[in-house]
């Protein structure tokens, strides 16, 4: 006789959790003010992107205007976009 523990097939219902804590973005604004060089620094030492990523970025911010650099929780991405804008650059944070 089967009971529920030998039926493989049968699947126990469980709750998937999600974490919504990474739910907000940081974006970077494009500017005619600041270098493609600056920002490539900026990303690297503030938002600790390899030297790749801060290109692509920076290349995607020039192109489209503004872009998401990093995402993550409100109060791990504040002080980075403080740390942005102190350096001349916009930066907002969307939810």
């Amino acid at each position: 006789m089967w009971d529920n523990a030998t039926k493989p097939w049968q699947e126990e219902a469980t709750e998937l959790l999600t974490d919504v804590t990474d739910s907000c973005s940081l974006i970077v604004w494009n500017d005619e003010v600041n270098t493609f060089e600056w920002v490539i620094e900026t990303l690297i030492k503030i938002c600790g992107h390899t030297n790749e990523q801060a290109e692509q970025c920076a290349m995607l911010i020039h192109t489209q205007g503004k872009y998401a650099v990093k995402k993550g929780d409100y109060d791990t991405l504040k002080p980075m976009r403080d740390a942005i804008t102190e350096r001349g650059i916009g930066a907002t944070i969307d939810q």
